[in-house]
């Protein structure tokens, strides 16, 4: 069933939306993505958007944080899950700006902050959105 957002939704929401979604993504995907955190927020913070030499915090609308899988060791001593961040009025406002329906835009940014969780390539990333 689809359903076209006319209304933005909350940050309750857009969760709801991003879970959704990636239930849709291959399993053979999702099965390796172990404890990765999808967290939905407004906007990044401020040191996010200094270490990434944001103009605007519109300018970013998906963030992958944590060792890729293939530079992971067993050595490692984790201290924060990996992470991927989906914020909300960048997303809302790209939404406004292009008229593509909302869930594809989720679907496309979930799609491609995972691909860095695999350490994808751009063009493994779209490969993998299409199918």
């Amino acid at each position: 069933m689809t359903t076209r957002h006319t209304t933005p939704p909350d940050l309750a929401e857009l969760e709801a939306l991003a879970a959704t979604e990636l239930d849709l993504i291959p399993a053979e995907l999702r099965r390796h993505l172990g404890s990765v955190v999808i967290r939905i927020e407004d906007f990044p913070d401020e040191e996010t958007e200094e270490e990434m030499g944001l103009d605007s915090p519109f300018d970013l609308l998906g963030l992958y944080r944590g060792i890729d899988l293939p530079h992971r060791s067993l050595f490692d001593v984790r201290t924060t899950p990996d992470m991927i961040f989906l914020y909300r009025r960048p997303l809302l406002d790209f939404w406004c700006e292009t008229g593509q329906d909302l869930r594809a835009v989720v679907r496309h940014v979930l799609i491609h902050e995972i691909g860095h969780h695999f350490g994808f390539s751009d063009a493994d990333m779209e490969r993998i959105e299409r199918s």
